[in-house]
């Protein structure tokens, strides 16, 4: 892929409110936030104590923020935090959480905590996109005063709920839409030119380089490998243009970079990624492989 040209915008200038407003206007409704996710929470009432957190005010009837919450809840255990849909189109990330909390989460409640935000982007969910209404991507949001007000819910709840979890596993997913869409978008959004067009064919992690956790983080990657194939890294040793810390793992500064896993002072942090564009891989293994993460995660803290 070399094209960079992108059809809102001048080339190499970086896009105003007008812009914006355009790419806007160009964004329609594909699937329901209310049917594909509010429902399968409404199913969940009996196992966890459901919390509203808040509401997107592009439309707070339509897009109201929901979280799982553990009912055997207490001070003395460490706790969990799940994400999923910080992306809104990264659709494994939403339904994983939502199946480990349906099939696995019950199974943990004697050990930890629990806290599932399945879907943090419903907007971006409901529009198949990376980014909010503002062209603002949420998962290079997570700092104070944000700008998206997805990131700055979560961060608020947990800020005013004083709760500090161990671990926090953020669900994400690598498509190929990331080149025919995303990357050409945002390259033109900042008026730059884009020039990483590598997406790898199966799951990766990206660790936090302040805290890499190896140990941690192979775990995982040892859990995931019995559901799904781990990504190869290019011929530079390289995922997504990043040098591979160790086999299916990468480093990023998540605090430094507004990321998700970066917003609490968890000691295991992780984003998962997985690719269900692959030729060998399909939606269901793809849901399968992010509740393989959680639970490859929970069971190294539960051992170590």
């Amino acid at each position: 892929m070399s094209e960079n040209n992108y059809h809102i915008g001048t080339p190499g200038v970086p896009w105003t409110s007008e812009e914006k407003q355009q790419w806007f206007n160009e964004q329609t409704i594909k699937r329901s936030y209310q049917q594909d996710v509010v429902a399968l929470i409404d199913e969940l009432t009996p196992h966890f104590d459901v919390e509203q957190y808040g509401a997107l005010d592009y439309d707070i009837e339509r897009y109201p923020l929901f979280l799982l919450k553990s009912k055997d809840w207490h001070a003395d255990k460490p706790t969990v935090l799940v994400t999923g849909g910080v992306h809104g189109y990264e659709t494994s990330g939403v339904l994983g959480a939502m199946r480990f909390a349906k099939t696995h989460a019950t199974s943990y409640s004697e050990q930890f905590n629990l806290i599932i935000a399945p879907c943090i982007s419903p907007w971006g969910y409901e529009t198949i996109n990376r980014w909010n209404p503002k062209a603002v991507d949420p998962n290079r949001s997570f700092y104070n005063e944000s700008p998206a007000p997805e990131s700055a819910a979560i961060m608020a709840y947990m800020h005013n709920n004083t709760i500090q979890p161990i671990a926090h596993i953020d669900l994400h997913e690598t498509t190929d839409t990331d080149n025919s869409e995303f990357r050409p978008a945002l390259a033109a959004r900042q008026g730059t030119v884009n020039k990483n067009w590598n997406i790898p064919d199966g799951f990766y992690l990206v660790a936090d380089s302040v805290k890499p956790e190896h140990a941690f983080q192979t775990a995982i990657i040892n859990t995931v490998s019995k559901v799904t194939h781990i990504a190869p890294s290019d011929e530079n040793n390289q995922l997504i243009g990043v040098a591979q810390e160790q086999i299916g793992v990468i480093n990023y500064s998540a605090r430094e970079l507004g990321l998700c896993m970066g917003f609490t002072d968890a000691k295991y942090v992780t984003t998962t990624e997985v690719y269900p564009d692959s030729s060998t891989a399909t939606d269901e293994e793809c849901i399968l492989a992010q509740v393989a993460a959680i639970t490859g995660a929970l069971d190294y803290i539960i051992a170590n």
